[in-house]
């Protein structure tokens, strides 16, 4: 049983890598099964189809990190304002699981396969709603706390920090530079003062 269990980690692992290189439309099961080096019957023993497998990437792969490096930050901070930026810094300039060249794992998935298939989508809602309700949350107890103003509207700010880290993800991405990322960083840090 702990083969077939190393060998289902590694089959996820090995895909995943490929994936967030290459996208997931690119990535074809006969190079997971080259790159992974397991036989076409192991693959298809662990996973029916690669959709199956992609779903247990976002599930097992990728939620656990983000559980871990955005969400119990959130949930555990006693400054919100300050974890999100430091989280956000952390996320763009020292973490070495996220690479420049390829942006966000989660947001290129979204942005690739929600349009096109219905399990993904419900898997990627379900991992961006818990980054984003450990966000409002915090802000929440923020506002009970009067550390930020009583006029902040946590959802808003909430879509807001999200949605512009995943695009200065991508103008990483485009420019090959984290320039951009320190721009950015002041932006946001000026923004999060604002919320006092």
């Amino acid at each position: 049983m702990a083969k077939a269990s190393n060998t289902r980690q590694t089959i996820l692992k090995k895909s995943f890598e490929l994936i967030y290189q290459k996208g997931y439309q690119a990535t074809s099961i006969d190079e997971i099964i080259a790159t992974t080096q397991v036989t076409k019957g192991a693959f298809y023993y662990h996973f029916k189809t690669k959709d199956a497998m992609g779903i247990a990437i976002i599930n097992e792969i990728v939620k656990p990190i983000m559980e871990r490096t955005y969400i119990t930050p959130l949930q555990t901070t006693l400054d919100p304002l300050a974890e999100i930026y430091t989280m956000t810094q952390s996320l763009l300039l020292e973490n070495s699981f996220l690479k420049l060249e390829y942006g966000c794992p989660a947001g290129n998935l979204a942005q690739e396969m929600t349009p096109w298939n219905v399990e993904f989508s419900k898997a990627l809602h379900q991992l961006i709603t818990s980054w984003q309700t450990a966000i409002e949350e915090s802000l929440l107890k923020a506002l009970e706390n009067g550390q930020i103003r009583k006029s902040v509207n946590a959802k808003q700010v909430a879509y807001f920090v999200i949605s512009s880290y995943w695009g200065i993800r991508n103008f990483g991405k485009v420019y090959n530079s984290t320039h951009c990322y320190d721009d950015y960083l002041l932006e946001l840090k000026s923004y999060l003062d604002t919320l006092k």
